[in-house]
């Protein structure tokens, strides 16, 4: 019988590339499967997305602990929250930076008392939406510029919301699609430290309802062009 050292020589190289992969995937760049659909149209259930871990901090791998700041997250960029009031990992975009008085009125958003512009957009409705009928809009508001989905069969208890500051090192983080998604609404502001990487780009997308089938329109487009282009 081989030795415990016998066999830790033998698979030293196989240990050493699944150490540096662990610390990869924490600490540089990851991807992640998508479970819901709370950033429809942008994010589809199923899309398997790219996460630069790098994008605004650069922490000791396997924890949230921040070694440097890299970088300062902008409104309208899609994260993934890592967060404590959920017990969760949470695919948010974000809508509200520190000091900002952030407003829903009937879906209508307004930063620091600027309301958004929409405009209607004809796309094709994600798989799925044969049973809740809903409206498809950009949302445009200063450099800010994506698709939002609002439900006509169900419309969120929370389509008003606020007005709220959002604190220092704080975010307000918003689902696409605003009627089904938990997020600041439900869950409150967001510390930067929850915030572990930005998504800007699909990796590929599987379709679990026909048998796991590629959805190989969306291999490695980027999010907000993929769903402007429905």
């Amino acid at each position: 019988m081989k030795t415990l050292k016998n066999l830790l020589g033998e698979y030293k190289g196989l240990m050493v590339f699944m150490a540096l992969m662990v610390v990869f995937r924490s600490a540089i760049a990851d991807y992640n499967v998508v479970p819901s659909g709370s950033m429809l149209p942008t994010v589809m259930i199923g899309d398997r997305i790219l996460v630069n871990k790098l994008a605004y901090d650069l922490r000791v791998p396997l924890t949230h602990i921040s070694i440097a700041r890299l970088g300062e997250p902008r409104r309208g960029d899609i994260v993934t929250v890592d967060s404590k009031e959920a017990g969760e990992l949470l695919l948010k975009r974000v809508i509200g930076l520190p000091g900002d008085v952030v407003e829903l009125r009937d879906n209508v958003l307004y930063i620091n008392g600027q309301a958004a512009s929409y405009s209607n957009a004809a796309i094709r409705a994600p798989e799925g939406d044969a049973t809740d009928r809903a409206e498809y809009r950009d949302e445009h508001l200063g450099d800010m510029s994506h698709l939002v989905r609002l439900s006509q069969s169900h419309p969120s208890l929370r389509s008003s919301y606020g007005p709220v500051v959002v604190p220092a090192d704080q975010y307000l983080m918003l689902g696409d699609n605003r009627d089904n998604s938990a997020d600041s609404r439900y869950y409150g502001f967001f510390g930067r430290s929850e915030l572990m990487g930005r998504t800007r780009r699909i990796a590929f997308s599987l379709d679990a309802d026909h048998g796991y089938r590629p959805r190989l329109d969306r291999f490695g487009q980027l999010l907000d062009e993929v769903a402007a282009s429905r």
